[in-house]
């Protein structure tokens, strides 16, 4: 039999609309679903770690940098979009996010790093905006020097990862989150161990400081949107200044 031009057409309609038909079926995942698969792929990234893979085998420019790099990529972002011209570090360990940072600032013509760290480690990356200072990032004499190194009008972010004690995060937050500037935001790093989603057994952290934190002050919002790529080792850790 020969099939008319119009019956062709209505086949092939019938047939896109039916392939349409399963492709929304394959691509609707329920919230719950979605939860699932993007919390065990955390842990599955996570734990690589305990193998040297994953984020302890991340570097920039040759320098380990210890982060999840989607949160490095939301970094990048933010950074482009406030030019900070002070980006304080609680937690510099070897260099290479602070040195990530100070690139993200030259890269933008603008914006200079101060990195904390109790110990001291050799061969940590030498740069004209970053500055290294020895001490615990609560110690009143290391915060008298960075809000030294903060001049009037001056755009600040901060990033908290060092000491991951719930106790001390929330000191770190009630003691930088005032200087943070308006629109821009205080980062609580690692808010993913003790149980959210990884890490279960580490006790009180980061998560439990930022929900505490909350509670005392209206200053700050958490901004879910920088959550966008899924995988983020500082879920409800980014907290923006309103």
């Amino acid at each position: 039999m020969v099939r008319t031009a119009r019956v062709v057409f209505k086949e092939l309609k019938r047939e896109r609309k039916a392939f349409r038909t399963v492709l929304r079926r394959r691509a609707y995942i329920s919230p719950e679903r979605e939860r699932q698969i993007v919390e065990n792929f955390h842990r599955l990234y996570y734990d690589g770690h305990l193998f040297g893979k994953t984020w302890v085998d991340t570097s920039w420019l040759g320098v380990p940098t210890l982060k999840c790099p989607m949160d490095l990529w939301v970094y990048q972002e933010i950074i482009h979009d406030l030019r900070p011209d002070v980006i304080v570090e609680c937690g510099t360990l070897h260099g290479g996010s602070a040195l990530f940072l100070a690139s993200m600032c030259g890269l933008v013509g603008n914006g200079r790093v101060v990195t904390i760290d109790v110990g001291i480690k050799e061969g940590r990356p030498a740069h004209d905006r970053i500055t290294y200072l020895h001490g615990s990032t609560t110690d009143a004499e290391v915060v008298e020097r960075v809000r030294g190194m903060i001049g009037d009008g001056e755009t600040v972010l901060v990033l908290l990862d060092s000491d991951h004690a719930r106790d001390h995060v929330l000191a770190e937050m009630r003691t930088y989150g005032p200087m943070v500037t308006s629109g821009s935001y205080l980062i609580v790093e690692d808010t993913c161990v003790n149980g959210h989603p990884v890490l279960p057994e580490h006790g009180p952290g980061p998560m439990e400081a930022v929900e505490e934190f909350l509670e005392e002050t209206k200053d700050f919002v958490v901004d879910r949107s920088a959550e966008k790529h899924y995988l983020t080792f500082n879920p409800k850790g980014y907290l923006r200044k309103v």
